[in-house]
C-alpha cells in the first residue's frame, strides 16, 4: 500500500479518537478529557498504519509494541490525575474564554481538538515511515529501542518519584529528590527521548532520506514538551511557589545535568 494511502488510515484514526473525545467532553462539560486521548490517539494511529502498511513485518510490530506500551501508561496516568481534580483544567478554560456549553465549544473544535489532531500526526511521522518502508540499517532500529527504554525509565520513574512526594508529610517545600535533582521535568524529558527513539527506529532505520524527512515529528514532540504546553508553561506558576526559584537557579530544567553549585 503506498505511502499516502498508510498516511491516509492514520489521520483517519485519529479524527475518529478526536470526534469521540469532543462528545465526551461535550457531555462531562471539560475539555481537558482530550489530554487522555493525546496518547490514545497514537496507539490508535500506529495500529491502523501497521495494518495497512507493507513494511517490514517485524520492525512494524516493534513500533506498534513502542507506541501502545508509551500511549496507554500515559493516558493511564493522565487519567488518574484527572479523577482527583473536578472542574474544567485552567489551561483550557482560559483558552476558550467561556463555558463549553455556552459558545466554547466552537471554540475548542478549532482551537485545541483540530491542533491536537494534526499535532499527533506530525509527530506520528517517524511511525508512519516505519510501517511503509523496509529496515535498511537494523542496528539503528536496536540503538531506537535503548533511547526509547531511557525515555520510558525518566517518564515513568519521574512520575512515580512526584506521586510518592505528594503523599509524603514530611515532603519539603519543593520536589528536588532522584531524577528531580537532576532535571527539573524528567518525565517531559522522558517524553522527548521516547521520540526521538520511535524516530531512530521508524526514520533513520529506513535510510537518510525518510530519517530526514520525518525528523520534523521528534522536533515537533520536544518543542511543545518544553517550550509550548509543557515545562515552559508549567513554570509560570511554579515560580510562585515557595523555594521554586532557587530549586531553578540549581537545577537543568530540561536535560539531565548535575546540580549546579551555589554562589555559581
Amino acid at each position: 500500500m503506498s505511502d499516502w494511502a498508510v498516511l491516509g488510515y492514520a489521520a483517519l484514526a485519529i479524527a475518529l479518537a478526536q470526534v469521540i473525545t469532543a462528545v465526551i467532553a461535550w457531555r462531562l462539560n471539560r475539555v481537558s478529557v482530550v489530554d487522555v486521548t493525546w496518547g490514545l490517539g497514537f496507539v490508535a494511529s500506529a495500529v491502523a498504519a501497521n495494518l495497512a502498511g507493507d513494511g517490514t513485518p517485524w520492525r512494524g510490530r516493534i513500533l506498534v509494541a513502542m507506541v501502545v506500551i508509551w500511549g496507554l501508561r500515559l493516558a493511564i496516568h493522565v487519567r488518574g490525575k484527572q479523577r482527583k481534580h473536578s472542574g474544567e483544567d485552567p489551561r483550557y478554560a482560559e483558552l476558550l474564554g467561556k463555558p463549553l456549553r455556552e459558545g466554547g465549544f466552537s471554540i475548542a473544535l478549532r482551537k485545541v481538538f483540530l491542533i491536537q489532531g494534526l499535532s499527533m500526526l506530525l509527530v506520528s511521522l517517524p511511525v508512519l515511515a516505519g510501517m511503509t518502508q523496509e529496515v535498511r540499517w537494523t542496528w539503528v532500529v536496536w540503538l531506537g529501542v535503548a533511547v526509547w527504554a531511557i525515555g520510558l525509565f525518566f517518564e515513568t520513574v519521574g512520575d512515580a518519584q512526584l506521586e510518592a512526594y505528594k503523599k509524603d508529610p514530611q515532603r519539603g517545600p519543593v520536589m528536588d529528590k532522584g531524577l528531580w535533582a537532576y532535571t527539573r521535568h524528567p518525565n517531559y524529558f522522558g517524553d522527548a527521548c521516547v521520540w526521538w527513539g520511535i524516530w531512530l527506529v521508524g526514520g533513520v532505520a529506513s535510510g537518510w532520506p525518510p530519517g530526514l524527512i520525518t525528523i520534523i515529528g521528534p522536533i515537533a514532540m520536544t518543542y511543545f514538551l518544553a517550550f509550548a504546553t509543557g515545562a515552559r508553561l508549567l513554570e509560570k506558576t511554579m515560580m510562585a511557589r515557595p523555594g521554586y526559584p532557587e530549586y531553578a537557579a540549581r537545577t537543568s530544567m530540561f536535560f539531565p545535568l548535575p546540580p549546579r553549585r551555589r554562589g555559581r
